[in-house]
């Protein structure tokens, strides 16, 4: 149907219907506004009038009829205001003539209602209401306008959320809205017209108000007092009450003056709003954060612990270093003087060492990981957002770059992964005293590794700063708390099969942690573990030539020096590095390896050497317990020596000429302890 055809049939309806549409739109009307009394009788005469006209403009100015009936309409509006119509009703009044003449044409047409006419009376109803809304609007601003914004204000002021009330000069409430007493929890009564020292300290007494820290709230306290004593506003007033039915009520009060025109106070209005939800939540926050700080705290005990068992476990390595040199000696003097005195000496040194066995059991006994396979990535961004604040925090704060690229999962515990997250990342903060970036960077290494990377901005690392890093028994000044740290985090990486090392920047700037873990493999990437195949003897039928490799000089030469009265051809390395220069020079048939090296540990040789040279014997030489080594790691070697060393065992593993067994283990020290690993350990 066109606009044309639409216009021409609803002016045809009009026209022939308008009675009985008058008639249905007045009872209509009657039904909806029952409760106005409307003064006359006639209630269809306006209404007959509005039709009249309607019809009019439908047939003579069909194209205009939008425009022009709305202007009709729009003296109807202020016609409604005088007989007492609520802006409501003027809503209903035109929804009514909209359902009169859709069911009109609807009965007319058989039923049949096309949605183009529908849609035509709809909207030309809709511009009439807008048309006798702005009119009735207009009115109001006239002489009783005053009156009837007073009471549209009231009626706001009634169901607000917000209570107001009014306080005169001189103290008394001289208004409220019913909001006051349903927070307070009293009858209006007990706060209006009352006078603040008389009514209200009673009122306030019944709801046992008080503030926040507990303190009994007191008249003078309630804002509008203050603001009439101080003349100006007050903000921010918490109060608390007891509900009539049981709970607290936290309630927010502002006071604001009121000043007439020549600069005189003419009272204070008083807001009291409802912060009870608000306080509820701050104070289950503070609880979290309470437990929060506990949690932490709990950490860093359990941190502290650990830190501690390395420094024992550090300090027990360098006791065994002197202990070594003494025994050594020992073994010398024993060829030229009177046995019976150095066996003395040599049951000491052997007390000693006992001792030391019972302090490096302190590192073992650390608390237990729950080890699974964890997604990195994951672990990185849960780090990053509890150290998040402390990196901010300060005049000089750190931002961290994340580039996380997916490598996969790795087997560890995921709260110890978290906490050493955090260590490397604080560690890194310190590092940059001005402030700064650091990247973060996970990648896969190949397809058997994973790699955690914490690059800063700081100053590079000097040569010697990297050889004493990880040393918790170096002597720099502030450098014992950062190395026991570092220390603490590394040997749980290698726990976990893993290595941290700390390298500058190619570019020159900045220093970076480098943590590399095994990859954990999926259920259907596990391969089957090979049988065992039974090859010829690793080593040479007799053993001459032994590489001693060892960071300290007098470990090193004074066990060269025992090893060669014994008839050994010995050669000593200071580092990993010269050790490798002089096992490509020379056929060697054992080499013994200090565990802690700077440039490398002892494994890491053991692993190379194994790979360049699969007969030879390898053993590893060491203060330290290595009971936290993994089975593959303790696989490298044939045998691992504590010192003390045992010379008489260790010409007696160097003079062997069957094929070694399985490599040997560490079992507990002297004084009793669970044996780790299934193997004995060479002493």
């Amino acid at each position: 149907m066109t606009p044309n055809e639409t216009i021409d049939t609803l002016a045809e309806l009009v026209q022939e219907e308008r009675e009985r549409l008058t008639r249905l739109w007045a009872k209509r009307l009657r039904e909806e506004l029952y409760e106005i009394d409307l003064p006359g009788r006639d209630l269809r005469a306006p209404l007959r009038r509005l039709i009249d006209e309607l019809a009019r403009l439908l047939s003579d100015r069909p194209d205009e009829v939008l425009r022009l009936w709305p202007e009709v309409v729009r003296a109807h509006g202020a016609f409604r205001y005088d007989q007492r119509f609520e802006p409501e009703d003027l809503v209903r009044e035109f929804k009514a003539l909209e359902e009169v003449l859709l069911r009109v044409y609807s009965r007319r047409h058989e039923g049949r209602l096309e949605p183009e006419v529908a849609e035509f009376i709809t909207e030309l109803v809709g511009e009439a209401n807008a048309s006798a809304q702005a009119s009735y609007a207009r009115v109001l601003r006239t002489e009783e306008v005053r009156f009837r914004e007073a009471a549209v204000m009231e009626s706001i002021l009634y169901h607000m959320d917000v209570g107001i009330l009014l306080a005169e000069v001189d103290g008394s409430v001289s208004f409220a809205t019913q909001p006051v007493s349903r927070l307070m929890g009293v009858p209006m009564r007990s706060v209006v017209g009352a006078r603040t020292a008389n009514s209200l300290a009673p009122v306030l007494a019944q709801v046992r108000a008080h503030h926040p820290s507990g303190e009994p709230f007191k008249v003078t306290d309630l804002p509008f007092m203050r603001a009439l004593q101080e003349r100006g506003p007050v903000r921010g007033v918490m109060m608390v009450v007891e509900r009539p039915g049981g709970g607290e009520a936290w309630l927010e009060m502002s006071a604001t003056p009121i000043w007439e025109e020549g600069g005189e106070l003419a009272g204070v209005i008083q807001t009291l709003t409802d912060r009870t939800e608000a306080a509820t939540k701050t104070r289950e926050l503070t609880n979290a954060q309470d437990e929060l700080r506990r949690l932490q705290g709990r950490l860093l005990q359990r941190t502290r612990a650990q830190a501690l068992g390395q420094l024992a476990s550090g300090a027990a390595h360098a006791l065994n270093n002197f202990l070594n040199v003494l025994r050594l000696r020992i073994t010398l003097l024993r060829r030229e003087f009177k046995p019976e005195h150095l066996d003395a000496l040599d049951r000491t040194v052997g007390q000693i060492g006992e001792l030391v066995g019972r302090l490096q059991e302190f590192n073992v006994q650390r608390t237990e990981e729950v080890l699974k396979d964890v997604p990195l990535d994951a672990v990185v961004r849960e780090a990053l957002e509890l150290v998040r604040g402390e990196l901010e925090r300060g005049g000089h704060p750190v931002a961290v770059d994340l580039h996380l690229g997916d490598p996969g999962m790795v087997h560890a515990d995921t709260g110890f992964l978290r906490e050493l997250v955090v260590s490397l990342l604080l560690a890194a903060r310190d590092r940059m005293q001005q402030g700064g970036r650091l990247d973060l960077t996970t990648q896969a290494e190949g397809t058997d590794r994973v790699t955690l990377r914490i690059q800063d901005e700081g100053p590079p690392y000097a040569v010697e700063e990297l050889s004493r890093l990880f040393d918790p028994l170096n002597r720099e000044a502030g450098a014992p708390q950062v190395a026991l740290q570092l220390a603490v985090v590394r040997a749980q990486v290698q726990r976990w099969g893993g290595e941290l090392t700390v390298e500058n920047s190619q570019s020159g700037t900045g220093g970076a942690f480098v943590v590399r873990l095994p990859r954990a493999k999926a259920a259907h990437e596990q391969e089957p573990r090979p049988e065992a195949v039974t090859t010829g003897p690793r080593r040479f039928q007799q053993t001459r030539r032994v590489l001693v490799v060892d960071d300290d000089m007098d470990n090193a030469r004074m066990l060269a020096e025992v090893l060669g009265d014994e008839g050994y051809d010995v050669q000593v390395a200071q580092s990993a590095e010269v050790a490798l220069q002089l096992w490509e020079r020379r056929r060697y048939d054992a080499a013994l390896l200090d565990a802690l090296m700077p440039d490398k540990t002892g494994w890491e040789l053991a692993k190379e050497l194994r790979q360049r040279t699969p007969q030879a014997l390898l053993a590893i030489v060491t203060g330290m317990d290595v009971r936290g080594q993994s089975r593959a790691t303790l696989a490298l070697v044939d045998a691992v020596f504590r010192k003390p060393i045992d010379v008489g065992a260790l010409d007696e593993f160097l003079s062997q000429s069957e094929t070694p067994a399985t490599p040997s283990e560490p079992s507990a020290p002297a004084s009793g302890g669970e044996k780790v690993g299934e193997g004995p350990l060479t002493h």
